[in-house]
């Protein structure tokens, strides 16, 4: 079993294979919260973190942003009092890859440290 802590994200191109469904089933028990959603026929990793108040709040979605630029992929983050939702998937391929659920678990563990 791959540990996704353990993994590297990797540069992301158009064309780039999609996570499988035996990559999905692999990594979402490493996952806590997270759910697959579908928008627009996009399928997409999404939780929201809850936070003690907008301070905090903030202070995670920055959190987000620096790792996001570390890594060069970048979620939509929607910022609000006591709550950020998270969500991830590769724009250029129009789905989940590895990345995603890479950045997922980096994603609690920024709120682990945040809380």
């Amino acid at each position: 079993m791959n540990d996704l802590r353990s993994i590297k994200c990797e540069a992301c191109k158009a064309g780039a294979p999609m996570a499988t469904q035996e990559e999905i089933n692999e990594f979402m028990p490493q996952l806590s919260g997270w759910d697959i959603i579908e928008h627009e026929g996009i399928n997409q990793l999404r939780k929201t973190f809850t936070f003690k108040n907008f301070s905090k709040s903030l202070d995670f979605t920055n959190k987000i942003g620096a790792i996001a630029e570390e890594e060069h992929h970048h979620p939509s983050i929607l910022t609000e009092w006591g709550k950020v939702t998270v969500t991830w998937w590769s724009h250029k391929i129009k789905g989940l890859h590895t990345n995603d659920f890479i950045m997922a678990v980096k994603s609690d563990d920024a709120a682990f440290d945040d809380k």
